[in-house]
Formats: structure tokens, C-alpha cells, sequence
């Protein structure tokens, strides 16, 4: 069964708060100039004000937690692709940042 309302209120760490913060601002400048991506720059930048404010709780509306939640997801998979394909050492870089990824996605979508 659906739930009748979601919460989109979440309690990040300060370590998941740099590692989402890091991720917003590297999407930013990837998307910066294009203006496609209108949308997206501007649900990422507001994640990104909201990350930086002093507020223990981040409240996040629903087009800013599905956004979030489709790059976090993208880049999960890319960093899957690449661990696939690396040998040991770059393997184990990869697999740091791609736990981090998934434990963010996992607590974003209880």
C-alpha cells in the first residue's frame, strides 16, 4: 500500500552533508550553462542552500528528493560499470564512494 503523505524531512550527518554538497556542486557546474537543464540547476542549488544553512533538518520538497534521488542513482550505477571494469586499486577507490552513494540513497528513501 502507498503512503498518503511522504516525509521529505531528513537528518544528514556532517559527512553527508559535504559528501552532498560536494555531489550538488559537481552536478551545477556540469549542467551550469546548458539551459535544458533549467530545472535541475535550480532544484540543485536550492539542495545546496539548504545543506549549507545552519538548520539541523533538511526539508527538501518533493521535486528536489525525486531529482536528487535519479542522480544519486545515475552515478551509483556509473561507479558500479567502472568498478567492473577496473582493476584492485581502482576498485577500491571506487567502492569507498560508491558505498557512501548507496547508504545516502537507503536513508533518503526510507
Amino acid at each position: 500500500m502507498k503512503k498518503l503523505f511522504a516525509n521529505y524531512n531528513f537528518d544528514f550527518t556532517s559527512n553527508e552533508r559535504k559528501l552532498l554538497s560536494t555531489f550538488c556542486k559537481q552536478t551545477l557546474k556540469q549542467i551550469e550553462g546548458d539551459n535544458k537543464f533549467f530545472a535541475e540547476s535550480k532544484s540543485f542549488s536550492s539542495i545546496l542552500n539548504k545543506l549549507q544553512s545552519n538548520e539541523d533538518i533538511v526539508k527538501l520538497t518533493k521535486d528536489e528528493k525525486t531529482r536528487l534521488v535519479h542522480q544519486l542513482k545515475q552515478n551509483t550505477e556509473f561507479l558500479e560499470n567502472k568498478m567492473k571494469k577496473s582493476w584492485f586499486i581502482k576498485r577500491w577507490i571506487y567502492k569507498s564512494l560508491y558505498n557512501q552513494y548507496e547508504s545516502l540513497l537507503q536513508k533518503i528513501n526510507e
